[in-house]
Formats: structure tokens, C-alpha cells, sequence
């Protein structure tokens, strides 16, 4: 996750990870997608190791795909 300074205009980035898969996969892919929410300084509930679930339009930006202000749901962890 990263915060601008407070000098820019507000944007509240993350980048989700399929840990499924990178547990599995040893050939250097990357399974990643930033997720951005602009005019957001914090995103309440998300915070590293967050299981979320996401939807929105995904392009590709500095070569990584990236979607804008998502709607997202928190997914619940699941108690051993």
C-alpha cells in the first residue's frame, strides 16, 4: 500500500496478490493488479494481508494492470 504526501492529490493505492498462486507457480509469473482509489486518502478495512474481493474495469498502467476506485467487498477470514 502507499500514501501520497499530503501536497498531491489524494489516492490511496494497493496491490493485490493471488497468494493460491504464488504458492504454486516457481516460473517468475506475476499475478498482480493495483488496485487505486482517487480523492481517498485511507480505504477503511484494507490493510496488508486483507482478503478482498473486487470488481471494476482494469487497464494497464506502467505495465501492470491497474483498476480504479473498485467496488470491493472484505471477505471474512475462515476460523481453524
Amino acid at each position: 500500500m502507499s500514501i501520497v504526501p499530503a501536497c498531491e492529490y489524494p489516492r490511496y493505492t494497493a496491490i493485490l496478490t493471488d497468494r493460491e498462486f504464488h504458492r504454486a507457480v516457481v516460473d517468475g509469473g506475476s499475478h498482480r493488479l493495483r488496485l487505486v482509489w482517487l480523492g481517498r486518502r485511507r480505504v477503511p478495512g484494507i490493510y496488508p494481508g486483507t482478503r478482498v474481493w473486487v470488481e471494476g474495469m482494469v487497464s494497464l498502467r506502467d505495465g501492470l494492470p491497474t483498476m480504479y476506485n473498485p467496488r470491493y467487498e472484505i471477505m471474512g477470514t475462515q476460523e481453524s
